[in-house]
């Protein structure tokens, strides 16, 4: 799969649609560059594109854009709520897929080097490709602002990591970098810009200095005012959305707020999203609140529900989150699991190593997983099985997220034989090639034998549920329930015979000896898990 960066260009525009629509052209012209948002402000005067490419596609893109923001925008006449610095005030690299934060850290460096070579501007680096520690965090750059840049400049320990230290009045300075990815998210607040900042104050880690620090730890925070929407607004960056969560960030707003009788009227997020930071908040206030909710859309609707995301516009996932953007902009067919039924089966069937048994399995095991959330969801939400609620709240959500998991495994299976057969049509002319040969096929070996062990160590888990499923659901669908059971044993069976025959032509005797062991463990388990349900079930019937 390719590598893929996320470059999230700040420019110090927000108004002039010209230029915020050329801004974006420079971007989405540029060769293997995906513009994904483009989220403009009013009242920051501000405007933030969020696009994604190659480690080389994104620095072209950002410097396509940078050379147009020349051009159209004079910082020396430039007025906003939102701190600023320069034109291209910030510009971060974020790793997305399959790339190191090392290899986003050298595209703030060429860009730096380059930006500064070609405009003869001023550029500082921040986050992990910060030189000095000093520099690490960007509100310690951009401290004073645009205005205090000519005094700033002029002090040895201010030289730009690039370029001239010079003032540069239409332009200013830029700052980039490389970060994980940070989330730009707003509460709104029916109330007076300082009250706002009172409460940014309260959260933000900075707090009020390092003798009064917030409560939230990586979040940066400042109060404002949207004169377009006539509220005020706690706008804060979430530096590591693991460590403090978009639901924290918004209940402690709401904390504070309430302590102070203003009321909170939604919130807002600027730019995109990843998945898990909406999946997270769902899973809070599902617990919260004791909800039982399964599928991932109407998750992320509560979650829009619970934090107000589309009080100030509509919230559209498919739009926001950017795996949801990544997964339409990507090429391809989808795979084996986005065939039709009969064109999967078709393709099993063609004159191809792969797909295979393998994928036969994981697709059998994903089927077996299937009818286990059926069998629970039959048995739920009834009045004639309302004693049965909490068992099957608990055991439906374990077969409805195997499910997704094994039907994945359908196309790693069918990846991980191809590598192996890739390995096979390398040269083998040169001692040396013949060497890396070998290396790469039984690599290749490797990783086709740890797909189906992995299969097999996924049903496993599945078999405690099952059996108490077969304890207590709706008995009319009990041959669902002994179809599932078999399913899963034969997915196991399936991985099983993947395993053995891999292993044969690895020369690790070690490897070889710890996969047979497991596997061979995990099919006697799969066979006595299979058996008992079946036998659990026919004793419910007598």
């Amino acid at each position: 799969m390719a590598k893929l960066v996320e470059c999230v260009p700040n420019f110090s525009e927000g108004n002039n649609k010209e230029v915020i629509d050329a801004l974006a052209q420079a971007i989405s012209r540029t060769p293997g560059c995906v513009l994904l948002d483009v989220d403009a402000g009013a009242s920051t005067n501000r405007t933030v594109y969020t696009f994604v490419g190659t480690p080389e596609a994104v620095v072209e893109g950002a410097l396509s854009a940078a050379r147009v923001a020349g051009q159209l925008i004079d910082m020396s006449r430039h007025k906003g709520e939102h701190p600023r610095m320069g034109a291209l005030d910030v510009c971060p690299f974020v790793p997305v897929m399959n790339v190191s934060m090392e290899e986003c850290i050298t595209c703030a460096h060429v860009f730096g080097q380059r930006l500064a070579a070609e405009l003869g501007v001023p550029v500082y680096l921040y986050g992990e490709a910060a030189r000095e520690e000093s520099r690490k965090a960007l509100p310690t750059i951009r401290a004073g602002e645009y205005e205090a840049l000519p005094e700033k400049l002029a002090k040895p320990e201010w030289a730009p990591d690039f370029g001239p230290p010079t003032f540069v009045s239409r332009w200013g300075a830029t700052v980039t970098g490389a970060r994980t990815f940070l989330i730009a998210y707003n509460i709104n607040l029916l109330c007076t810009k300082e009250l706002a900042h009172r409460i940014a104050l309260n959260i933000r880690e900075q707090g009020r200095g390092t003798d009064q620090p917030g409560r939230l730890k990586k979040v940066q925070g400042i109060g404002w005012y949207l004169e377009e929407e006539n509220i005020a607004q706690v706008s804060t960056n979430l530096l590591d959305f693991e460590t403090t969560p978009l639901h924290a960030v918004y209940e402690e707003v709401c904390r504070d707020a309430k302590a102070l009788n203003l009321p909170v009227v939604g919130s807002q997020l600027v730019g995109l999203v990843p998945r898990k930071a909406l999946l997270d908040a769902a899973e809070f206030y599902m617990k919260k609140e004791n909800l039982f909710i399964l599928e991932e859309e109407q998750k992320i609707r509560l979650v829009v529900s619970r934090l107000g995301l589309d009080s100030l516009a509509p919230f559209h996932p498919r739009e926001r989150i950017i795996e949801y953007l990544v997964q339409a902009g990507e090429a391809g067919d989808g795979g084996l699991v986005a065939k039709p039924l009969g064109a999967f089966v078709r393709a099993v069937g063609g004159r191809s190593a792969a797909p295979g048994g393998g994928s036969v399995s994981a697709a059998a095991g994903a089927l077996g997983a299937a009818l286990g959330c059926m069998v629970g969801l039959m048995s739920y939400g009834k009045r004639q099985f309302e004693a049965l609620d909490p068992i099957m709240r608990k055991l439906i959500p374990t077969f409805h997220q195997a499910m997704d998991e094994l039907v994945v495994m359908v196309d790693a299976d069918s990846r991980a034989f191809s590598s192996y057969m890739e390995a096979l049509k390398l040269p083998k002319t040169t001692p040396e090639e013949q060497e890396r040969r070998t290396a790469a096929m039984q690599e290749g070996l490797k990783t086709a034998v740890r797909v189906p062990c992995a299969l097999a160590e996924k049903v496993s888990g599945l078999w405690p549920a099952l059996k108490e499923l077969a304890r207590h659901c709706n008995l009319a669908c009990k041959s669902d329930i002994q179809v599932g059971a078999k399913m899963l044993e034969a997915a196991v069976f399936g991985a099983y015979f993947n395993v053995m025959i891999n292993l044969k032509d690895i020369t690790d005797e070690e490897f070889k000896l710890a996969m047979s062991q497991k596997v061979s463990g995990l099919l006697e388990e799969a066979k006595q898990g299979s058996a008992l349900v079946l036998v659990l079930l026919e004793k419910r019937v007598a």
